[in-house]
């Protein structure tokens, strides 16, 4: 079972249309014709460590995806704000990530734009 974290805390599943599901190996180039007409794009993290659903989902967005953007897998309380500022609307965490990293954990980091470094230059 999986929870979906937004930044007003933990969700169930709420989505009920078909998902495209990208590995984080997935070649940039092909990026731009996935974002046509796909409402929700749920892309691995396979470990905490790889990063590359980061630029991925910053590729998607620049390609002018607008539908919905889900990071899955290991990604931790920590990454929540990087994953928003990589354009990610929501992330998918195992039920037992959920229990160790309680949504309390998460929502300390849901004012990401806030804290962004660009947002502390405007002053």
């Amino acid at each position: 079972m999986s929870v979906i974290v937004r930044d007003d805390g933990f969700h169930p599943e709420d989505w009920d249309g078909p998902i495209t599901d990208l590995a984080p190996d997935t070649d940039p180039a092909a990026l731009p014709a996935l974002a046509d007409g796909t409402g929700l794009i749920r892309i691995a993290f396979p470990a905490f460590s790889d990063g590359r659903g980061f630029t991925l989902a910053r590729r998607l967005r620049a390609a002018g995806f607008a539908g919905r953007l889900r990071a899955a897998g290991h990604v931790l309380a920590d990454q929540y704000a990087m994953a928003r500022r990589s354009g990610f609307d929501e992330v998918e965490i195992p039920a037992d990530l959920a229990a160790r990293q309680p949504a309390d954990q998460w929502q300390a980091r849901a004012d990401w734009g806030r804290h962004d470094y660009r947002a502390r230059l405007k002053g």
